[in-house]
């Protein structure tokens, strides 16, 4: 404890970390104020539960932190950018004016984003009216509905800019990634409820160290998706000797970090967002038709095994398809070659590239395991009698970004402890965040 208070102070003490800090905070609090203003011409005591028991929309709603259930013009929160810039980087493997901007550096980086805020607007746009249209009931529009639909369109466009523009403050004003930050926050916000309705129902139930064990669970559980995060395995790489001018230095030995969760929780959110389809599409026939009446009753139950084995699967194959995206072992053998390094054992050129691809084949697979089961544990907590929103936090798209921000923050603190020569957080060692690529 006293080692702890001893950081905080050192924390406090440098000038640059506290004013980032500080700032943070009060960004959050402009964004959690932001998340509670009802759209104009809504009668918030007419609103009812708008996700509608949908386990998409009740993703959604716990990562605005609450925003979309109370109608609020940052209802649809940063999520518009987020599918924007996924879009924009499929179409960099898909078009060559993208695949080449990617390559031009900084100037190409800045009309990439130029391009992902435009698509950001129009994909606001075509959710904002979708979720107007089919989610706000009718008798709680208490306008026009033409106006109400119109300036609630331009109203929700406003706030994801908002929710942006606060993001890209906290980068470059506070501490840690905005954009995460923004959706870590949400995420936060609606933990204390959660614990607190999962212990009333406990207490009522009479099953107070049932509770007490969930509480345990949960704690293993965040351990276990830290090491997931965490986890790299290093391939040694070895640098011939150089001239530098008069001096020749000598061969250094370093590693290429290849971790076994590249993807991180993309794979997560792209099956989330493909598993509403099968019950959506056979919602249709099933009138009609039996068969779509089981598919979509199976498929719109989240706790079915019909359901998390297809989960699963589009888990691991987008797994694979996103660090096929991510890593490619040509591009790092070529530069490793022009940088004279080599892979002890192994062939410059096309077999240093066969070889990572080995690797690399052989770490996503368990990772890619090991993440549809952290994606499942919240089917599993809710079929031991959990609330819903307590066993979200089991696992899923909410603990692996809550995971990764803390550890990205912690890491970017750490680095401002070690520059003013202060002991960092950890004794073991320093905190590793998710971005952290660099060969050590």
């Amino acid at each position: 404890m006293k080692k702890f208070i001893t950081t905080l102070k050192n924390i406090w003490s440098i000038e640059e970390l506290r004013n980032r800090i500080l700032a943070t905070l009060f960004i959050i609090v402009v964004f959690r104020i932001g998340s509670h203003i009802t759209l104009p011409g809504v009668d918030p005591s007419k609103l009812t539960d708008l996700t509608g028991g949908n386990g998409l929309l009740g993703l959604l709603d716990t990562l605005v932190g609450g925003a979309f259930s109370n109608a609020s013009v940052m209802a649809l929160g940063i999520m518009p950018y987020i599918s924007a810039s996924i879009a924009v980087q499929l179409l960099g493997l898909a078009l060559p004016y993208f695949s080449k901007l990617q390559k031009e550096g900084e100037s190409g980086r800045k009309k990439l984003n130029q391009i992902t805020r435009w698509l950001t607007i129009a994909v606001t746009i075509t959710q904002g009216f979708a979720y107007l249209k089919s989610t706000i009931p009718t008798d709680a529009i208490v306008i026009s509905q033409g106006l109400f639909y119109v300036s609630g369109v331009i109203l929700l466009v406003a706030g994801t800019m908002m929710c942006l523009w606060l993001g890209e403050r906290i980068t470059e004003k506070g501490i840690g990634n905005g954009i995460s930050m923004i959706i870590m926050i949400g995420i936060v916000s609606r933990f204390p409820g959660a614990i607190i309705g999962e212990g009333r129902a406990r207490v009522a139930d009479g099953q107070p160290l049932y509770f007490i064990l969930e509480l345990v669970l949960l704690f293993l559980v965040v351990i276990f998706a830290v090491a997931l995060t965490q986890a790299i395995r290093r391939v040694p790489v070895q640098y011939a000797k150089q001239i530098v001018g008069n001096k020749t230095v000598s061969g250094q030995r370093q590693y290429l970090p290849l971790k076994v969760n590249i993807s991180g929780v993309m794979p997560i959110i792209f099956g989330q967002a493909l598993m509403f389809v099968p019950s959506f599409v056979a919602g249709y026939f099933a009138e009609k038709s039996d068969t779509a009446q089981y598919i979509a009753t199976v498929f719109g139950d989240f706790t079915s095994w019909q359901y998390n084995l297809l989960y699963a699967v589009l888990i691991i194959a987008f797994t694979f398809f996103y660090t096929a995206i991510s890593i490619n072992p040509n591009q790092i053998a070529d530069d490793m070659k022009r940088g004279g390094g080599f892979i002890p054992g192994v062939k410059p050129g096309q077999a240093t590239s066969d070889f990572i691809a080995r690797i690399l084949d052989r770490i996503t697979l368990p990772g890619a395991i090991l993440l549809a089961l952290i994606a499942i544990f919240p089917a599993i907590a809710s079929l031991f009698g959990m609330t819903q929103l307590f066993a979200s936090f089991y696992g899923g798209t909410s603990l692996l970004i809550l995971v990764g921000v803390v550890l990205d923050t912690l890491q970017q603190i750490e680095s401002y402890l070690l520059m003013k020569r202060y002991e960092g957080l950890m004794e073991s060692g320093r905190v590793t965040g998710r971005e952290q690529l660099v060969a050590r």
